[in-house]
């Protein structure tokens, strides 16, 4: 009889739904305990035998790179370790409840261990921070290393030092859609950073930022 896991404190019960189980974690991870995932502006992976599908795919991400975005790093706890990963494909939802969302793939290696927390922080990126970003999307053997940070108080996940602004949150629905899941977010605590500063665009396939210098 398989044991039904315990839901973390603040997690909607509803966004177990597709919770996998720490076996099929583990079969997906291997040795690694970190993220594969796609840095900004990256090709997705199509048959390359298939023309009509390579030329389909370039136009959708040459059409939604005219759509600049801001960067940040998604991180929780899992196994006493940080996990993190970079993403583009954040947003606020609603005000009351406080809702946010980030869209992570169904191949990444960072979603099922958030999920299994069910809790994470969005660490917005500062102009100065691509090099973090970059390092964060990477398939690096410890993402954290090198990185300053600290444990949020009230989910434990890792907040970035530096960074514009953090949102902690506990998961409050995981919708499937397409090759991602939608997940949605519910605040418990949000701060702006320490220091005031512009922030980290994707662009066009390339980083930019506010800064006119």
């Amino acid at each position: 009889m398989t044991e039904t896991p315990e839901i973390p404190e603040g997690m909607n019960p509803n966004a177990a739904e597709t919770w996998p189980s720490a076996e099929l974690i583990e079969s997906f991870l291997g040795d690694s305990r970190y993220d594969l995932h796609l840095g900004p502006g990256n090709d997705v992976t199509v048959a390359a035998d298939d023309p009509e599908a390579l030329a389909a795919a370039r136009r959708f991400r040459d059409v939604l790179s005219q759509f600049g975005s801001g960067v940040t790093v998604v991180t929780t706890m899992s196994g006493g370790e940080p996990v993190g990963m970079t993403c583009q494909s954040f947003s606020s939802v609603s005000l009351d409840p406080p809702l946010v969302l980030f869209v992570p793939a169904k191949s990444s290696r960072a979603w099922p261990l958030i999920q299994r927390a069910g809790r994470f922080c969005v660490n917005v990126l500062g102009g100065d921070q691509a090099e973090l970003s970059n390092q964060m999307a990477s398939r690096g053997a410890d993402k954290f290393a090198g990185v300053d940070w600290e444990a949020s108080p009230h989910t434990g996940s890792p907040v970035l030092a530096g960074t514009l602004a953090h949102i902690d949150c506990a998961i409050h629905a995981v919708h499937e859609a397409g090759d991602h899941y939608v997940v949605i977010g519910r605040a418990l605590d949000l701060q702006v950073g320490d220091e005031p500063g512009d922030p980290l665009l994707f662009f066009r396939g390339q980083y930019r930022t506010t800064a006119t210098d």
